[in-house]
């Protein structure tokens, strides 16, 4: 196998190359990315040097150095986790997300395509396996979750540039023939996760003592997937999964984002008391975002029943690790912000 990652500089792709690097049926490895904010080389300083390591800085968008990369290296599989994905980021301006995630896709099916299924070529095994989320399904009410066969109602820019990468994955595999499979995970969260979603942020913020901004009334429900079980499922889905399926992966962890945030305030007051504790008196309500989706949850039975995959952590627990994590990698979190040049 020789895997070709995108997006392997963020948050779920340097923890999945960690997951992978070292499994005996990985020839080589190859990181595809543009280096965006959200993507940073401190975070595979790890494996950086690993003779079956490579990394390649090209942008999805550029169609000839994308079908480069997959021809030269000779790559047989695709994990496709590169995409624009904070909500707010697709509402103040939704072109990155449209370019990078339908266009980028594009792009990258097409290289694989021509590599893979061109005149008098044909590539056995390969796999295309695309990640995505589980926005695209839209928002639950209090009750029932998703399920592969839930229809596709995206409510956001971002949700809306998934839904049209999943469709366009769908599409090469019918028309085609490509080797694909999607799957579409929960909320993740863990190590090496850059400082602007739910979670880093309210860490920062209880450790910097700045106000805590929650949205709404803060009881907007999602289900929570600790990055290392993620990265398991998406390697037996990778290897195992069958062509054409779509497998969810959920982390049976339903937690309010109001609860969260007060979790988290009780977890810094614990491990660093030296801050002063009283954290909760930081959480400061701020109007809804537009279209803010109530409630998601996964079910993620046939993932279970077919590859035997099953999340390891609890929010409870996970949640204790990355607490714990980001306290003790201030300086990582320094270096992250610094825009690589």
């Amino acid at each position: 196998m020789n895997l070709l990652v995108t997006g392997g500089a963020g948050f779920i792709g340097s923890n999945l190359i960690r997951h992978v690097i070292d499994h005996p049926g990985l020839t080589r490895l190859v990181n595809l990315d543009c280096l965006t904010y959200a993507g940073h080389p401190v975070n595979l300083r790890a494996v950086e040097n690993h003779p079956r390591y490579a990394f390649e800085r090209v942008d999805l968008r550029d169609a000839a150095r994308v079908l480069r990369v997959v021809r030269d290296h000779a790559i047989t599989h695709v994990l496709h986790l590169a995409a624009e994905s904070h909500v707010d980021r697709s509402i103040s301006g939704p072109a990155d997300f449209i370019t990078t995630n339908v266009v980028g896709t594009f792009n990258l099916l097409e290289a694989c395509r021509a590599c893979w299924l061109g005149p008098g070529k044909r590539v056995a095994p390969h796999r295309f396996h695309h990640v995505s989320t589980d926005e695209v399904y839209g928002s639950l009410g209090p009750e029932g979750y998703f399920t592969e066969s839930t229809s596709y109602a995206p409510n956001s820019p971002y949700s809306a540039s998934k839904a049209s990468s999943d469709l366009l994955v769908r599409a090469y595999q019918h028309t085609y023939g490509m080797a694909t499979v999607v799957t579409n995970c929960s909320n993740n969260y863990g190590p090496y996760q850059f400082p602007e979603k739910l979670i880093p942020v309210v860490i920062q913020s209880v450790r910097e003592r700045r106000p805590i901004p929650v949205y709404g009334d803060g009881m907007n429900v999602r289900d929570w997937l600790y990055v290392e079980d993620h990265c398991g499922a998406l390697w037996e889905v990778l290897t195992r999964g069958r062509d054409g399926e779509t497998y969810n992966i959920g982390g049976h962890n339903e937690w309010a984002n109001l609860r969260i945030v007060e979790l988290i305030c009780d977890l810094v007051d614990e491990f660093a008391p030296e801050l002063g504790g009283g954290s909760r008196g930081l959480i400061t309500f701020v109007k809804d975002r537009p279209g803010h989706d109530r409630r998601y949850a996964i079910d993620a039975g046939k993932i279970a029943a077919e590859l035997g995959w099953r999340p390891a952590h609890r929010f409870e627990d996970g949640i204790r690790k990355t607490v714990r994590w980001y306290l003790d990698n201030q300086e990582w979190a320094r270096t992250v912000r610094t825009p690589v040049a």
